[in-house]
């Protein structure tokens, strides 16, 4: 008899080779979703009050298992040509790297991209904008076959590396290219409040991905999100979020908010201290907490599981810590709100 966690590897691998030749598989995703702005839409590209920005994205998922599943990104967009372009519009460019593996490696994805976005001011002040962005990206699937377990390769001992697996795939590492698009529409309300609606389209093209050569597409993803921060004070905002996400006959939808407290009392050189929680419909609750130090935010989120997969994840289902680091433009900035930041 297999020892239970080879069996669960058995089965993971399984899951890993249906999802991907079904077209069922999804994008990885963040419970953050807000704070990995390339991810979800391009058209985020330069939607921020500043000169330039750094984000990164860690996600644990599953911990229930041995090795879990694994996703990283780091991103960096800037805003260029302030003086060539007309007064209160902003031009973003940026580019991200994403990493993304299954538990025990057995299936890895990385992706590169580029995107731009431009955002036309719709009124004098440039309290109102709508962007456009997109985004090239070229992504590469690898399997390890040195991280697979294989029937062939088991016996009444146990597992047995040396053995062949018995297994033909043509094609152990796909690359292609990929196309997305995004559009946002912002506004600050008042002083202290704002809110933003996009949508994205990701996977235009819907490229060829299959490792055993036949012809299977990878779906088109639809994402509808939006969001905005109620000022109660110079001290105290609320912070509220959503998306709606559908991959194939994969849904997602999210919604949820932080509380934003300003600890030191000086909107110069903040210190504000967050927490909230997020619900992602008959997946997970997610609670949050998070702390800006002046330009950098931290946020820390965990999965508490809640769909008919809680008994294998055992209720665990995903850490995740999230950065962001803004380069302030120069002098003071009067519109702290102006720009999505949840």
């Amino acid at each position: 008899m297999l020892a239970p966690i080879r069996r669960r590897w058995l089965w993971i691998f399984l899951l890993v080779i249906w999802a991907t030749q079904s077209l069922k598989a999804q994008d990885p995703h963040f419970t953050q979703f807000f704070a990995s702005p390339l991810t979800l839409n391009p058209a985020n590209t330069g939607l921020f009050s500043g000169i330039g920005r750094i984000a990164a994205n860690y996600r644990s998922q599953w911990g229930s298992i041995s090795t879990p599943f694994v996703t990283g990104t780091l991103s960096a967009d800037f805003n260029l040509l302030k003086n060539l372009i007309p007064a209160n519009d902003v031009l973003g460019v940026g580019g991200l790297v994403l990493y993304d593996q299954t538990g025990g490696g057995g299936l890895k994805t990385e992706y590169a991209a580029m995107s731009a976005a431009y955002h036309k001011a719709l009124d004098v002040d440039g309290n109102i904008t709508l962007g456009a962005g997109v985004q090239v990206a070229v992504i590469q699937k690898r399997l390890d076959f040195s991280k697979l377990i294989f029937e062939d390769q088991l016996t009444s001992n146990g597992f047995d590396p040396t053995l062949p697996s018995g297994e033909y795939i043509p094609n152990a590492s796909i690359t292609y290219p990929d196309y997305d698009v995004g559009l946002i529409y912002n506004q600050l309300i008042g002083q202290w409040s704002s809110f933003y609606v996009g949508t994205s389209y990701y996977h235009i093209s819907q490229p060829h991905e299959s490792f055993l050569g036949a012809n299977y597409h990878l779906h088109s993803r639809f994402t509808f999100h939006g969001g905005g921060v109620v000022g109660f004070n110079s001290s105290t905002s609320l912070y509220l979020s959503g998306l709606y996400m559908k991959q194939g006959s994969a849904t997602e939808m999210a919604i949820g908010g932080a509380l934003g407290l300003l600890v030191n009392g000086l909107p110069e050189t903040p210190v504000v201290f967050y927490a909230g929680t997020w619900y992602r419909y008959r997946d997970a609750v997610n609670p949050y907490v998070g702390l800006q130090i002046n330009n950098l935010q931290v946020g820390i989120s965990y999965d508490v599981n809640t769909s008919s997969l809680q008994a294998a994840s055992l209720h665990r289902g995903g850490m995740e810590i999230s950065l962001i680091y803004t380069y302030p433009p120069p002098g003071p900035d009067l519109k702290r709100y102006k720009c999505p930041r949840f």
